[in-house]
């Protein structure tokens, strides 16, 4: 009786289930894959070239780069100041990047932090002028500088040099620290301040630990700006001669080789820095407790 009972069992709902087909997938699947890597590998072919070129021989009488390999040789790197006028640019360049990056993220966290924790007059103005400096052409803030400088009779080099710098890299640093700031809780802030902390301890022990990922990620973009921009230091340079402008004067008669070397130095100091800043991340994760369940 047990046997025949078992026999006419009803069967599970699981059993009944249709077997799902496996569904084929569209030629839209792979669409953005394919973008994404031929967009990465577009921006990647020119470092590429820069890189494997910065090792090829030149046997010209004024060395130049040339899209023929002639050999490998590490000859450039260790005359990457042979070129009059190269060294003394691209040290002007490493210079004014890193005054500018330090100023512009002191100034745009400052800020960032008025425009996410205070209500004052002229607010919507101050954003409306930060979004203005990003997407006004460089030209456009170039000429108005020159322009500025000049009313002032301000003699132009350095100084002016590091002004404009200043001026548009500060609004990258805002507007990425602001970023950061929008998912802050402020009652850490509080919790710190009453257990004893005063307003300075709770910044630098409390907010600043909280942000500096986005004051780091801001002072990065700056530096990149600085060490990059042409066209608004074409305007106000003067005398002083930066590292694009020298490479903008020299592609009239024959980039050498050296120009290639500390293009491929400073890529890989920016690569060295995000991986390392990926890694510290990474760190940071495993390092945190997780939460317990129940």
């Amino acid at each position: 009786m047990s046997a025949l009972a078992q026999d006419t069992s009803i069967p599970s709902a699981k059993d009944l289930a249709p077997v799902p087909r496996e569904r084929r997938r569209r030629w839209t699947y792979y669409s953005l894959p394919v973008y994404s890597g031929a967009f990465f590998l577009y921006l990647l072919i020119p470092i590429t070239f820069m890189v494997v070129y910065s090792f090829n021989q030149s046997h010209s009488a004024l060395p130049q780069v040339t899209s023929k390999w002639q050999g490998f040789t590490t000859q450039w790197y260790r005359q990457w100041n042979g070129v009059p006028g190269l060294g003394p640019a691209f040290i002007l360049s490493i210079k004014l990047a890193l005054f500018a990056t330090v100023l512009s993220a002191i100034l745009g966290t400052l800020l960032a932090l008025a425009l996410v924790r205070y209500r004052f007059r002229g607010k919507g103005v101050t954003e409306q002028v930060l979004f203005a400096n990003i997407a006004a052409p460089e030209i456009v803030l170039g000429a108005s500088l020159l322009g500025f400088f000049i009313t002032l009779n301000l003699d132009r080099g350095f100084t002016t040099l590091l002004i404009a710098h200043v001026m548009f890299c500060v609004a990258y640093v805002t507007i990425t620290v602001r970023a950061r700031l929008s998912g802050f809780d402020p009652m850490l802030e509080q919790a710190a301040q009453d257990l004893g902390a005063n307003p300075w301890v709770s910044f630098w022990k409390v907010t600043l630990p909280l942000i500096f990922p986005g004051i780091l990620a801001g002072a990065l973009l700056a530096f990149a700006l600085s060490i990059d921009d042409f066209v608004t230091s074409n305007f106000v340079a003067g005398p002083s001669v930066t590292f694009p402008l020298w490479v903008y004067g020299a592609v009239k008669v024959g980039i050498p080789p050296q120009v290639f070397v500390l293009g491929t130095v400073i890529f890989s100091a920016g690569l060295v820095l995000a991986v390392t800043a990926l890694v510290f991340q990474g760190r940071a994760k495993k390092a945190r407790p997780e939460p317990e369940e129940g």
